[in-house]
């Protein structure tokens, strides 16, 4: 469910703005209520707040008055571009400054990675395990 490695509000957050990214809660959709969180997470009220109000305020939600939080429009595409920023910084520079460091060329970088996403398209490779109980 949750880690000890960060706090439990910024997780929930990453989790709901998968869930968007995923297509569970499309945008224009109301998402769960702090109380419905922190009831179905068994997490303090207060933590399921402070996760929502972090997408407010990087505008992947907006609050409605008495009604709800919603998925803006355009959510889908702005966490995808945050996410693109990480993984480039994350994966794809420590990639090639390794690549480097072997003497692996362009060509070869691109035929291991070409080689590397057939095996793990193909039909045999072995499905990545889910968290049971995922909300």
């Amino acid at each position: 469910m949750f880690d000890d490695t960060r706090p439990i509000f910024l997780q929930l957050a990453e989790r709901i703005a998968d869930d968007i990214l995923r297509g569970r809660y499309v945008e224009g959709e109301q998402v769960p209520s702090t109380n419905e969180l922190a009831a179905y997470l068994r997490i303090n009220p207060a933590t399921a707040g402070k996760a929502l109000n972090l997408l407010v305020d990087r505008g992947i939600l907006v609050k409605r008055r008495g009604i709800g939080m919603f998925v803006v429009d355009g959510a889908t595409g702005l966490i995808s571009a945050e996410r693109q920023q990480g993984f480039v910084q994350d994966f794809i520079r420590p990639l090639l400054a390794e690549a480097a460091a072997l003497g692996i060329d362009r060509p070869e970088l691109i035929r291991l990675i070409s080689a590397e996403r057939t095996r793990a398209e193909s039909p045999s490779a072995e499905a990545p395990e889910t968290e049971a109980g995922t909300p």
